[in-house]
């Protein structure tokens, strides 16, 4: 155990996506297979000593505890030293989980917004890891191990929400019917397989995550229309180089998604943009036409359901846009793949 406590910024150890469940032997081990939610990754920080910080930490790195006042408030339930990794997740007046009133608390600062958002939306986390306790880290142990000290810590310390123990299970035969079925309730989109022997590698994508629905995610590059009224997304993903390569353009999208879009694109700096100079076809049966686009700064990732093949790496068709991934940065979208 390492005899240093952690601190935030973590990055979160990642998962890669995979069409179907892995045979059994893939992951050092064996297989465990826990529950994929639609939220937000966060860690959880529990004060080293009495009077300290509770911290609150997004994928990216930002400290947002003051947003989910909360979990401030029930963190008296963890103890001292403590790091937990889980997805943050609220629930709407009928009680369902909700992606969008997410984005709007992790967005809100004002404190009488916070508050009102609080009442009318409240945040849970659900815990999949534990990466240190009584402040020693223990990422360096296996998955199995850091799951049974999981298990007893709600167990020892008889947690309840907003503090859940994410469901698990060895049994591939489960997770199949989880596949099936679970995932047909909003805010559960599919299964992450982890190796019994795995260490917690922060930033590595050695988990595998098994969607039930086909959505993936591309950087926005461009958009047509004005940063006004977006209509249309150009995306791309990074190649091994690190270049940005184009992978296709979204249908038209709605204008509550163009409001939203407004709000979070910024225009490219000049001789910033990788696309600077370059001209994209505008898809399939349109001829030799090119997109009359505008760059916008590459800092954005659009989650894009696809049911469309692609031809060396590019979707043959426009894919539709589901929603902006605030949460998740460029760097974490899958590697563009010829």
């Amino acid at each position: 155990m390492s005899p240093d406590p952690l601190r935030p910024p973590i990055e979160p150890m990642l998962a890669q996506a995979r069409n179907a469940l892995p045979a059994p032997g893939a992951l050092p081990g064996g297989i465990a297979v826990d529950l994929k939610w639609d939220g937000y990754r966060a860690l959880v920080f529990t004060p080293l000593r009495a009077g300290g910080p509770f911290l609150l930490q997004t994928r990216r790195g930002a400290l947002v505890q003051d947003r989910f006042p909360e979990l401030m408030e029930a963190a008296k339930q963890l103890p001292s030293g403590l790091v937990l990794d889980g997805e943050l997740l609220v629930l709407n007046s009928d009680g369902v989980m909700d992606f969008g009133a997410l984005q709007r608390r992790a967005a809100a600062t004002a404190p009488r917004t916070v508050r009102t958002l609080a009442r009318a939306y409240p945040a849970y986390l659900v815990a999949f890891d534990v990466l240190q306790v009584d402040g020693h880290s223990i990422m360096a142990g296996p998955w199995q191990r850091r799951r049974a000290l999981l298990e007893s810590l709600f167990a020892d310390h008889a947690l309840s929400p907003p503090w859940t123990l994410c469901p698990s299970t060895r049994d591939l035969a489960v997770a199949r019917e989880w596949l099936a079925t679970w995932t047909r309730t909003p805010g559960i989109e599919g299964v992450v397989m982890k190796g019994l022997a795995q260490q917690y590698r922060p930033g590595a994508r050695r988990w595998v995550k098994v969607r039930a629905r086909e959505t993936t995610e591309a950087v926005v590059g461009a958009i047509t229309g004005a940063l006004g009224r977006p209509r249309v997304l150009v995306l791309g993903r990074y190649d091994a180089e690190g270049r940005l390569r184009h992978v296709g353009t979204t249908t038209e999208v709605s204008p509550a998604a163009a409001r939203q879009l407004t709000a979070h694109l910024t225009p490219a700096a000049p001789g910033a943009h990788p696309w600077e100079g370059a001209g994209f076809s505008a898809g399939w049966g349109r001829g030799g036409e090119v997109l009359d686009m505008t760059l916008v700064a590459p800092e954005r990732v659009a989650e894009v359901s696809v049911d469309t093949a692609q031809d060396r790496g590019v979707w043959r068709h426009p894919v539709r846009l589901v929603r902006l991934r605030l949460d998740m940065p460029p760097e974490d979208v899958e590697t563009f793949r010829a």
